[in-house]
């Protein structure tokens, strides 16, 4: 890979994507797959396909540097963590190997309504009522279905997993640094085959400029997740939530 034949000019739109999208998911908990694909394909024009690639190999490594600075942070519950960590990998090594009789995007219109309706139930919640604390109790069932609906659909960990856990009143800063972290171990294992046989060589060009954007922009998501009230936190995954699902639905069906 020669780095030093690699143009800036052609790199920076796609350090933009790869910061805007890493910043939304590391102080929200997602967003970065659909953040970035939809800047990619509608935005910069880049094939489905491709921006599919890019977008998981570059999550490899941003879902580390973001894991890295929310520990640093004092973001993540251990238990937490560890309740969601093995289901979450079974259901995302279940997800890319079982076949299923029904074809993801069959499934991922409905998946994308649910998704909307429970971010406006949040920006609903967050605005009108405090936001009321306690222990998430339906973990590792989530942790399945969001792990198999990632692999299955090509992403849905993080508005799945933490949506839900939001709603079950979790404390938002603590589901937001730990499922991010999780999802560095989720994000392992299901790409790792992936990885393999991509090669190094595909690092280079758009996929760097990605990397390096989201990379960058991992502290400081972590330190906007750390000093955002849960009322304000509840409110902007609500926001975000609606407004990329519904758009997932629209394109879906268009």
């Amino acid at each position: 890979m020669d780095l030093a034949g690699i143009d800036l000019a052609y790199l920076l739109p796609f350090i933009a994507v790869g910061f805007a999208a890493q910043l939304v998911d590391g102080a929200l908990g997602m967003a970065f797959g659909v953040i970035s694909n939809t800047l990619l394909v509608g935005v910069l024009g880049v094939p489905p396909a491709q921006a599919s690639q890019r977008v998981h190999l570059v999550e490899c490594f941003t879902t580390a540097a973001s894991g890295i600075s929310h520990l640093l942070h004092g973001n993540i519950d251990g238990k937490l963590f560890f309740r969601l960590l093995v289901p979450g990998v079974i259901g995302g090594i279940a997800g890319a190997y079982v076949l299923t009789s029904l074809h993801a995007d069959v499934v991922k219109p409905f998946v994308l309504t649910y998704l909307a309706g429970i971010g406006l139930y949040l920006l609903w919640r967050g605005l009108f009522y405090p936001p009321k604390l306690r222990e998430a109790k339906l973990v590792a069932p989530l942790g399945l279905v969001g792990g198999f609906l990632d692999a299955a659909g090509g992403g849905g960990w993080g508005p799945v997993v933490t949506s839900n856990l939001l709603i079950q009143g979790a404390d938002p800063r603590k589901v937001v640094g730990t499922v991010n972290s999780v999802e560095f171990f989720l994000t392992l294992t299901i790409s790792a085959t992936f990885i393999y046989h991509l090669g190094l060589a595909d690092v280079a060009g758009a996929t760097l400029g990605l990397l390096i954007g989201g990379v960058a922009a991992a502290p400081l998501g972590a330190w906007a997740a750390k000093h955002f009230p849960p009322k304000a936190m509840l409110i902007l995954v609500g926001v975000v939530l609606s407004l990329t699902s519904g758009y997932g639905v629209y394109r879906a069906l268009g």
